[in-house]
């Protein structure tokens, strides 16, 4: 049961993340079609050919969001998705259109992660959520009550609770974290559109940060960015005939646990173990066959679990695993071989479309000076929440 790898990533389009844009790149909306034109333009397809919409939350519209694009895109389609997984909305687009697709429901399917504008509109209400993270302030809802009246709240605090507990439980390398923050900058630095394209850093530079949450530093925090991600999946029948090397979806899982870490039943066990270990067993394919990995990267101690619960390395070894493999693309294990959403840039949803972009780009070859010899197999992750929601993908080419 799963997907028969008849459904492939064609074409992408990513906008270089900035800290402040020069001029703003409007509403949702119109960021969603231009990066969909030109995901599109990078495939070959004509966009008439387009049955199906995959979408995460838009500004202009809390409901019916769908609906909404495919009428300013003036596109009807026959699959319309709204996926609201957090940082694995991007991975969990991917699945759902290449389901479709297997499906016979559509041929071509849009999958678009657009940035909120930055600035804002003169005028223009932000009705971003308040800063609580994952948390929620509505009445009614468990956070509300139990946890943000006590400080409870927002990222940093419930990934530090996260890497307090595992210091605890199996002990804390400070420097093997620090390895991998180094190690993407060094991707970065290969990688012209990442926001610290050129800006080395040591463990030293990483450890001497301001704590920002104890034990996690600023350098070991993602950097919030404007950008936009967008990839477009097609039938095998339209990849064949599509531009570049068609990127098959090859085996996905998905496990929803929890919310915050207050209710997690185990926090050393991440949803990503079960939808690991149904992805390899979907794509028939063995995790020391995998090239390259594209893991989402919100803090280093994500990193960190996500190669243990996946099952790169035993539960507990993953700071001797780090040590013990260069993670960067010339490396024997790359890793996030655009930097990663630590020094690529987060862009909203669309950090974690950069993961698939990454993967995708490796196994199609078009990744420039930070290529992967070659490189036909590439696991990603998408991660919301805090570790709360997840999803992991095999891609393969053919």
């Amino acid at each position: 049961m799963g997907l028969r790898g008849a459904a492939a990533i064609v074409g992408m389009a990513q906008w270089k993340p900035e800290r402040r844009p020069p001029n703003p790149r409007g509403l949702t909306l119109e960021q969603w079609g231009a990066l969909a034109k030109t995901a599109l333009a990078d495939a070959g397809i004509d966009p008439r050919q387009v049955d199906g919409i995959c979408t995460g939350g838009i500004r202009e519209s809390a409901s019916f969001v769908p609906s909404t694009v495919a009428e300013y895109l003036g596109m009807p389609v026959n699959f319309a998705e709204f996926v609201d997984l957090g940082g694995a909305t991007a991975a969990g687009m991917v699945w759902r259109a290449a389901a479709a697709i297997e499906l016979g429901i559509a041929n071509v399917v849009l999958c678009v992660t657009p940035s909120s504008p930055v600035p804002l509109p003169p005028h223009a209400p932000d009705v971003s959520p308040a800063g609580y993270g994952a948390s929620s302030d509505r009445f009614g809802s468990p956070q509300a009550e139990f946890e943000i009246p006590y400080g409870n709240v927002a990222q940093n605090c419930g990934y530090a609770m996260i890497a307090q507990r595992y210091a605890h439980t199996y002990g804390y390398d400070p420097l093997a974290l620090a390895k991998i923050a180094v190690d993407q900058r060094t991707n970065a630095c290969a990688t012209p559109d990442a926001i610290f394209f050129g800006q080395p850093i040591t463990a030293e530079d990483v450890l001497n940060s301001p704590m920002i949450a104890d034990p996690i530093h600023m350098l070991e925090i993602v950097m919030p960015v404007s950008g936009g991600a967008a990839v477009v999946v097609a039938s095998a029948e339209v990849a064949r005939r599509a531009r570049h090397r068609p990127v098959w979806v090859a085996g996905f899982g998905e496990h929803v646990a929890f919310k915050t870490p207050t209710y997690a039943e185990d926090l050393m066990r991440t949803p990503i173990g079960p939808a690991s270990d149904q992805a390899f067993a979907m794509a028939g394919v063995a995790r020391r066959e995998i090239d390259m990995v594209s893991i989402y990267d919100c803090y280093t101690i994500t990193v960190l679990m996500t190669l243990e619960d996946a099952g790169f390395c035993a539960k507990g070894e993953g700071a001797r695993f780090i040590r013990s493999h260069d993670l960067t693309y010339r490396g024997d294990f790359p890793c996030n071989t655009h930097g990663g959403q630590l020094s690529f840039g987060q862009a909203g949803l669309a950090g974690g479309m950069s993961h698939i972009v990454d993967g995708a780009r490796q196994v199609m070859g078009r990744a420039g000076a930070s290529q992967v010899a070659d490189c036909n197999t590439a696991f990603v992750s998408g991660n919301g929440g805090i570790m709360s929601e997840q999803v992991a993908l095999i891609l393969r080419g053919e």
